[in-house]
């Protein structure tokens, strides 16, 4: 057998033919690849051929280019935008700013090497991005089209001449340039050669800036400039939009006027209200409902007020037009408290309600809007519902027709219930407005009761079969408030897991998820038009948030509160904040401009669990766990330094946080008959709902035994008057739409 002839060398080069190409490290990977084939390397063998996909002359890696043609520009701001929006919530404020800059230059550098078209294409293109806050400089881009008119404009020469100054985190700066330097192939080196050619990225050891960041509001709360390297932050002399000097900002736009009425509505309330003008003429001096009716609509067309299409309702009923002539009598026919009141004020009257042998089990209370019901959650995890005129409770269900009971057990949690709520309610008319023939009368009674437990659940409970409904599961851990929004349908739900939640009835997910706080959730609040919510956060936090529900941002944030917030309530006319704490401290804001407008002292420590306002939103109740319901005027004081003749002025102090007053309220101007209410026990003997009326100055707390004295407490002059009790500390206190007071507590034997 012949042996094998040997392989013949590959030729020299200088053996080759002169048109003849060899490429060397094509071989080489070609026989590495077979070799690693032979031996069954599959994986390394695919990783090989993906790196010598491109070689260059010497057989090594070539690197390579992207496209160097002007479209580069439009996909490397493609290309770093998706990178920014795709990161994390807490960065993006900061990211964004590399945006602009990186659109003007490339803009510039496409007119300049007289891509005039391109240009073109990039402006309309990007336009929409930076319409609302570049929109003048995007009017002088749109002019500048030659190459000649980029060093004859001023300001496109002030961008050429001067780099763009840019502060970043130090950990965000590096992130960014170790993405550019991996997507270099598709886009990353074109924005690397803007940032190094235009732009002076100065890094820096804080923390990331957002415009809600604990830097920001810390900053705020204490009237700090920002950081020098935030003052240099854009070019000198030109608008670089918003940037670190602006994140205090609090102009944002708010839309805080009332909610309009449905169209369809709206004329079926006013057909029916001039029928019942018909019926029963007012009195003389007295608009008529018709009259009342339209200076509504007038307030719901102002220029501020949202639109029915921000907040999707379902459409309206039978009820709801009901609902809708009842507001509009009580509106005309309330007890008014009209303008100043210089800290004085008028005699207002208030109803208290005692809940008795509750043995401290008693954690949350809510009244319905018609006051014929009454909640409490329990640390037993059960809700009871009471009728507060003592009549039986209906039921719909068929085996329950002839039960007659004042309240209901309902059992369903296994934590402790935190918060409970009534959907809407009003006290229905005497006729039925439909005909008595087929048509039922429409029941304007509250229908549902909201729950929200340690148990991570909230709960719909029907107040007609007194059954759960509904079980919405979606916070982590407990939730500690729960609230139904102004127009109903939507609720909103805050806890331990920091979040703010906005459900809607039909839908067993939340609807909108806000994130921003802290620490946990301690109070909530509606705005009345119902597109915005306000919670408070307690323990480090202590600031308050308002939220827009359209869209689920942080649009304000007050800050100010020293103690845990207790709190929040929203004025009926949307321009008004109230909030109250731990420390006695009611503050009252400006919800426009995010300032404080007054902070209100005369509760003694303990906390204010409860606030509302009158339906002028001119005066504002608070109930304590000092024993005492306190009324204050909302407006400043006429004269300050003029001693209340009710509370003593802010020259005397107030009387002791353990009062002297006997009895568990006090009765100026008449009482009415009352009942007890016992939780866990018998009801106790003596009658425990009160009225009084004009108020009476005892200044502190009234919340302990006997005569004993404690601290004394400085009472403001904005106090119009104080109802204190005994041993009850008060845990809800309300407005009805008549201005009359309605508040209940627990008695304690034990303070």
């Amino acid at each position: 057998m012949a042996p094998p002839k040997p392989r013949p060398l590959p030729l020299a080069p200088t053996q080759l033919p002169h048109n003849a190409i060899v490429d060397y490290g094509s071989q080489i990977a070609l026989q590495v690849t077979d070799y690693l084939k032979k031996k069954g390397f599959t994986k390394t063998e695919a990783v090989f051929r993906q790196e010598t996909a491109y070689l260059g002359p010497d057989g090594r890696p070539a690197q390579r280019s992207e496209d160097p043609g002007p479209k580069r520009y439009l996909k490397a701001f493609v290309l770093l935008r998706n990178w920014i929006e795709n990161n994390l919530e807490i960065y993006k404020f900061e990211l964004r700013k590399l945006l602009w800059p990186v659109f003007i230059y490339s803009y510039l550098e496409l007119v300049a090497q007289g891509y005039t078209d391109e240009a073109q294409h990039l402006l309309e293109t990007l336009r929409p991005q930076f319409e609302a806050v570049h929109h003048e400089t995007l009017a002088l881009l749109a002019t500048v089209t030659l190459p000649q008119h980029v060093n004859e404009n001023e300001t496109t020469r002030l961008y050429r001449e001067n780099k763009y100054r840019i502060p970043l985190n130090q950990s965000l700066s590096g992130n960014l340039f170790h993405f550019l330097e991996r997507e270099a192939d598709e886009g990353g080196a074109t924005i690397t050669y803007i940032l190094q050619t235009h732009c002076s990225v100065e890094t820096s050891a804080r923390g990331p800036i957002e415009p809600y960041s604990f830097e920001a509001i810390y900053r705020r709360a204490q009237n700090l400039d920002l950081d020098e390297v935030d003052a240099q932050e854009g070019i000198p002399g030109v608008f670089t939009g918003v940037s670190n000097r602006d994140v205090l900002d609090t102009s944002a736009k708010l839309k805080l006027g009332p909610m309009p009425l449905e169209p369809e509505l709206r004329d079926d309330v006013r057909a029916e209200l001039e029928e019942e003008d018909q019926r029963h003429p007012p009195a003389d001096g007295r608009p008529t409902l018709v009259e009342e009716f339209d200076k509504r609509i007038k307030r719901e067309e102002s220029a501020d007020a949202p639109s029915r299409a921000d907040l999707p309702l379902p459409p309206s009923r039978a009820r709801d037009v009901v609902m809708e002539m009842q507001k509009v009598r009580e509106n005309r026919d309330r007890f008014r408290i009209e303008g100043r009141t210089g800290g004085i004020g008028i005699p207002v009257s208030a109803c208290m309600f005692t809940f008795h042998n509750t043995l401290g089990s008693v954690s949350c209370m809510d009244f319905s809007n018609d006051h014929q019901l009454v909640a409490v959650g329990t640390m037993d995890s059960y809700i009871r519902v009471w009728s507060l005129d003592g009549k039986p409770l209906p039921s719909s269900l068929e085996n329950e027709k002839d039960l007659k009971v004042n309240n209901r057990k309902l059992i369903g949690h296994s934590g402790p219930v935190y918060g409970v709520s009534f959907s809407d309610s009003i006290a229905n008319l005497k006729r039925n407005i439909y005909g008595e023939n087929d048509e039922k009368k429409p029941d304007t009674s509250t229908k549902l009761l909201l729950s929200c437990s340690a148990d991570g659940q909230v709960r719909l409970w029907s107040l007609e079969v007194w059954a759960c409904l509904c079980i919405y599961k979606s916070h982590l851990g407990p939730v500690f408030r729960v609230l139904w929004s102004p127009h109903g349908h939507y609720f909103a739900t805050a806890g331990w897991d920091k979040t703010v939640r906005v459900f809607s009835q039909d839908h067993a997910s939340a609807q909108r998820l806000m994130v921003g706080h802290d620490t946990s959730i301690s109070a909530l609040a509606w705005h009345p038009n119902g597109t915005y919510v306000f919670s408070a956060s307690d323990e480090m936090d202590k600031t308050i948030r308002m939220w827009s529900v359209t869209t689920g941002n942080c649009v304000r944030v007050f800050t100010g509160h020293t103690h845990y917030i207790s709190a929040l309530q929203c004025a009926h006319n949307g321009t008004i904040l109230a909030s109250a704490d731990a420390g006695g401290n009611i503050m009252l804001w400006d919800i426009d401009k995010g300032t404080r407008i007054k902070q209100c002292r005369g509760h003694g420590k303990g906390g204010i669990p409860s606030l509302s306002f009158s339906a002028e939103s001119n005066v504002l109740v608070s109930g304590g766990l000092d024993g005492t319901v306190r009324v204050w005027d909302v407006e400043l004081p006429a004269d300050p330094n003029k001693a209340n003749p009710l509370t003593g002025g802010t020259s005397q102090p107030a009387a002791q946080a353990d009062g002297t007053v006997t009895g568990d309220t006090i009765a100026v101007g008449g009482s009415s008959d009352g009942r007890s209410i016992t939780v866990g026990g018998q009801a106790a003997p003596a009658a425990s709902a009160s009225t009084s009326g004009g108020g009476v100055g005892t200044g502190g707390g009234g919340g302990g035994g006997g005569k004993k004295k404690g601290k004394e407490v400085q009472i403001t002059p904005d106090q119009i008057s104080a109802f204190a009790t005994k041993k009850t500390p008060v845990m809800k206190v309300q407005f009805t739409r008549m201005n009359l007071i309605v508040a209940g507590g627990c008695y304690d034997p034990e303070r």
